[in-house]
């Protein structure tokens, strides 16, 4: 017996004093002292052994359980320190080393374009409002003085839904929503991605941004729009930028305009930016149309109003000489940067 409980702690000893691994010394013990274990068959064995040999033969067992239990322990206690200086070695930080620098994204340039748009006309005193991109065909058309039989409602330019509700094609339906509430007077702009069905090109996209904008009050008159709008113009193009407008058609408006700026970039004396006319159509405008305020319960022969449309987008192309409207949505980050 006792040549075999040594037999069992020389074996243990050359299997500990090989491993280099925590896992496999857990294993080595549990293959040793376990409940299966090589000392455990040991004890089961002493019911064969002699009654006045039992005392003596359960000492050696346990001294060997001892022995071969601290041999285990020494081994992990050195196993776990070698393991903890590996990982503080792997975590030192060098100080002296240069910091990664941290990439960090920034506004897109039709964002920027917004938002300066915004605050020109926040300063003028206008409320910024938003509305739903999805909407019914009456704010979309019928209340905007669009009749069911207009070209625009071909569902060749608009994604419509079922017969009810479609993609809204411009924001002016939210000013409508503005002014059903009745809450008078109104300086309102409505910024807003818009969908029409166009072929994806330089200058056309089926998803877009447009900022439309609407006051109503007494005595509004086509000189308060063209002060308005001469004025945002040179907040957003310049000090020296000049305006002109032309006679249009909007159903929305009546009568309506269509504004032009004097080229930023030559002064008006003509270049290839502005096609050597020296102007650069910018927006269009006009008096809000009787029968608009009369659909959205407003007294015409008390209120009037003025109403215009700017496209997002050719605000950015212009002010950053960007000649392909595409590259505002490709993500391209060698693009973006510029910005």
């Amino acid at each position: 017996m006792k040549e075999k409980l040594e037999q069992i702690k020389e074996e243990a000893l050359s299997q500990v004093q090989d491993c280099a691994e925590v896992d496999r010394l857990t294993q080595i013990r549990v293959n040793f002292l376990g409940k299966k274990g090589k000392l455990t068959d040991i004890l089961k064995g002493m019911k064969d052994v002699a009654p006045e040999d039992r005392p003596r033969v359960g000492q050696l067992v346990n001294e060997t359980r001892a022995e071969i239990e601290k041999v285990f322990d020494e081994a992990q206690k050195k196993l776990e320190k070698v393991l903890r200086e590996a990982q503080l070695k792997s975590e030192v930080i060098d100080v002296t080393l240069p910091a990664k620098k941290n990439s960090v994204g920034h506004k897109h340039p039709n964002t920027i374009a917004r938002q300066e748009v915004e605050n020109i006309f926040i300063g003028m005193g206008y409320e910024v409002v938003e509305g739903p991109e999805i909407e019914t065909d009456y704010y979309n058309f019928e209340a905007l003085n669009i009749p069911a039989d207009h070209p625009a409602k071909d569902e060749q330019d608009t994604f419509y839904i079922n017969d009810k509700f479609l993609l809204r094609t411009q924001t002016s339906g939210t000013q409508v929503h503005v002014m059903e509430k009745g809450k008078l007077p109104i300086r309102m702009i409505a910024p807003g991605r818009v969908f029409r069905s166009d072929e994806v090109d330089a200058t056309h996209s089926p998803s877009f941004h447009q900022i439309e904008g609407l006051v109503i009050d007494k005595h509004i008159t086509f000189a308060d729009l063209k002060g308005t709008l001469a004025e945002f113009a040179k907040e957003l193009f310049g000090q020296d930028t000049k305006v002109r407008f032309r006679p249009h058609h909007f159903n929305f408006t009546e009568p309506s305009a269509e504004m032009d700026v004097s080229c930023f970039k030559c002064g008006g004396s003509g270049c290839r930016f502005c096609k050597g006319t020296g102007w650069i159509e910018i927006l269009g405008c006009g008096m809000v149309h009787p029968n608009v305020l009369k659909m959205s319960k407003i007294d015409p022969d008390e209120y009037s109003g003025f109403a215009f449309g700017i496209g997002l987008e050719r605000i950015a192309l212009l002010k950053y000489e960007i000649d392909d409207m595409r590259l505002l949505y490709e993500n391209d980050v060698r693009f973006l940067k510029q910005f």
